[in-house]
């Protein structure tokens, strides 16, 4: 095995790696989410439950969806989410979502994680990064709506589940 073909492994495997270990976290905060509440929202220009819980939902399929295409663009595929009103369905979203982003992640190739992939809306261009490093975004997207969405449920005083740790209604605080 060449060195390349070494590190193409590492990285892949550190990326398999930590998409497993976040949907650990990621399904226990989409389990919580309170089936009367997918239309609350903290204020006007927040989303709702719903539609956060839902973005969540599809953010590792953003693993496939990266690494067979070359971009992204608004203009062409405007935005549609997925219509999920409970908290079952959303689960089973995130698990088909998980699972396409995964096996496309085992299949992929150290020279498809340096091929450039684009997001933008027609002309206008957001920005151009490697693959790998739209994958990490998505992984960052996912722990920081994640989170969001932490805040909104304890703004419901709803138990919040430990992500890196146990959480404070882990500890009984």
């Amino acid at each position: 095995m060449s060195a390349t073909e070494t590190k193409s492994l590492a990285i892949i495997d550190l990326l398999l790696k930590e998409l497993d270990q976040e949907a650990i976290t990621t399904r226990k905060m989409l389990a919580v989410v309170p089936n009367d509440k997918y239309d609350w929202r903290p204020h006007p220009k927040s989303m709702s439950i719903q539609q956060l819980a839902t973005h969540i939902g599809e953010l590792p399929g953003w693993v496939s969806m990266t690494l067979y295409t070359e971009e992204l663009d608004f203009a062409a595929n405007p935005y549609q989410q997925e219509k999920i009103g409970n908290t079952t369905d959303l689960l089973a979203y995130f698990e088909r979502s998980y699972a396409a982003g995964k096996a496309a992640l085992e299949q992929a190739t150290e020279e498809q994680l340096l091929e450039n992939w684009t997001l933008r809306n027609g002309e206008e261009i957001y920005s151009v990064s490697s693959k790998a490093e739209v994958i990490r975004m998505a992984y960052s997207q996912l722990v920081h709506h994640r989170a969001q969405l932490g805040v909104f449920l304890r703004l419901l005083d709803v138990p919040i589940p430990g992500s890196y740790g146990p959480s404070a209604d882990d500890m009984n605080f």
